[in-house]
């Protein structure tokens, strides 16, 4: 006999009127605005291989793109009372995705290097550390809300990859693109370590707490 069939006729229908809702919101426009988001990612990243200009340029409007659909899905599926467990799942990978790939590979074509290395290296390593909290965090039922510091934090970080997107291609056009960019990576970092060992310290003591027995 399943879970579902114990419970009383008004009990059931609620749970199957639940799991339908769940199911409506897979296909939704704000988890549409998430997926497209995460598809980004590779096409980005692509673009940056190429390295030419234009390329550089098309990479920037695409991640342009993306980081608009960051505020929209969020406010849609509020909007639209469309929240679903899912969304809430995926929009911060896909932020993280998205931010760590370009870290990466700006890293790699060497539009970070020298000490702003450490900048992307400290926010990599944040993300890495807040998300295996979060893991752990959840096996105990302990639910840790985004602060708004932190979404102050995800939009910082989009403005300066997006300025190093651009990097030489945009400092022939105005100079000091890159320079801007490379200074908006380390106020983001800045902002990175402060959110981070905020999260750490308010997880840290359920991970200290002794055992019920």
């Amino acid at each position: 006999m399943s879970p579902e069939s114990q419970l009383d006729p008004v009990s059931s229908a609620a749970v199957r009127q639940g799991r339908n809702a769940s199911r409506l919101h897979v296909t939704s426009l704000p988890n549409l605005l998430t997926y497209g988001r995460i598809a980004a990612v590779p096409v980005v990243v692509g673009c940056l291989y190429a390295e030419a200009d234009i390329y550089r340029w098309c990479a920037v409007g695409l991640f342009m793109v993306a980081a608009i659909t960051d505020f929209l899905d969020g406010y849609l599926a509020r909007a639209w009372a469309q929240q679903s467990p899912l969304g809430r799942m995926l929009d911060p990978i896909a932020d993280k995705l998205l931010v760590s790939a370009c870290l990466l590979m700006l890293c790699a074509i060497n539009t970070i290097e020298g000490w702003s290395l450490w900048a992307a290296v400290v926010i990599l390593c944040r993300e890495v550390l807040v998300s295996g909290l979060r893991e752990f965090l959840a096996e105990l039922r302990v639910s840790v809300p985004v602060t708004r510091l932190a979404k102050y934090k995800t939009t910082a970080q989009l403005i300066a990859v997006g300025f190093l997107l651009a990097g030489p291609a945009g400092d022939k056009i105005l100079p000091g693109v890159t320079a801007v960019g490379l200074g908006l990576l380390w106020f983001s970092a800045i902002l990175t370590l402060y959110t981070g060992y905020d999260y750490f310290r308010a997880g840290l003591r359920h991970v200290l707490e002794e055992p019920v027995e």
